[in-house]
């Protein structure tokens, strides 16, 4: 069953290109890459997330992760 979203493909697809576009710009290598993206999401989590909602939303998106790069 696929995910439904309530942002369309075009917003998501020109968020990514502009987070890309912005590691390219600072010739960031894969673990700086990866880093900075981990403490941004580390950041938006702990300040927009409920403290009794983060493991789920924790578990959620790390298997969301495994699926995607399967």
């Amino acid at each position: 069953m696929p995910i439904l979203s309530k942002y369309s493909d075009q917003q998501v697809e020109n968020l990514v290109d502009d987070l890309l576009k912005t590691l390219v710009a600072h010739k960031a290598p894969l673990d700086l890459s990866l880093m900075s993206l981990g403490n941004t999401l580390s950041h938006i989590i702990n300040e927009k997330v409920p403290a009794a909602q983060r493991q789920a939303l924790i578990d959620n998106f790390t298997q969301a992760l495994k699926d995607s790069v399967k």
